[in-house]
């Protein structure tokens, strides 16, 4: 039987510093196997129970991966010229073939610019600090949607 499991957690990278929490009375709600959630994330979280805490060390790799090299474009800075905001550390959203993709400019040079495509965490050990606050069975709805409709499963919210 497939659940819905929400969360409290701070996120904290290598050094210690936050780097993102759930916001106060908002925990974060995940269908179970839906792949919502880091995968190394939910192995080590689905046994807890309501009320249980539990820190979790994720390495790089079993978190949002290693900097991919292959994630990196050259640009000539002439296309993005029209661009206000082009400095180092913007995100820009790009369309491509696949789809829309958020890259980051990373270096700029008189007639080049780099983007990195890379999610913002990648190459980062991340520490979550959970508080498991439900765990509750999928409602029917859910199962077939393929993610949770609010903490207690309430109907009649709409997509």
């Amino acid at each position: 039987m497939r659940r819905v499991l929400a969360f409290n957690y701070v996120l904290k990278g290598a050094d210690g510093q936050i780097l993102d929490a759930s916001e106060k009375n908002q925990p974060l709600p995940f269908l179970e196997g839906a792949g919502q959630i880091i995968p190394k994330l939910e192995e080590e979280i689905k046994d807890l129970k309501e009320g249980d805490k539990k820190i979790v060390k994720l390495s790089a790799a079993d978190a949002y991966g290693e900097v991919r090299d292959n994630m990196f474009m050259e640009v000539p800075k002439a296309e993005l010229a029209h661009l206000p905001q082009l400095e180092i550390g913007a995100h820009l959203r790009l369309e491509l073939s696949g789809g829309a993709h958020i890259v980051r400019v990373s270096k700029i040079t008189d007639d080049q610019v780099t983007l990195d495509g890379n999610h913002p965490l990648a190459g980062q050990p991340l520490e979550f600090d959970i508080e498991m606050v439900l765990v509750r069975p999928a409602t029917e709805e859910e199962l077939q949607h393929g993610h949770p409709h609010g903490l207690h499963g309430d109907a009649g919210h709409h997509h």
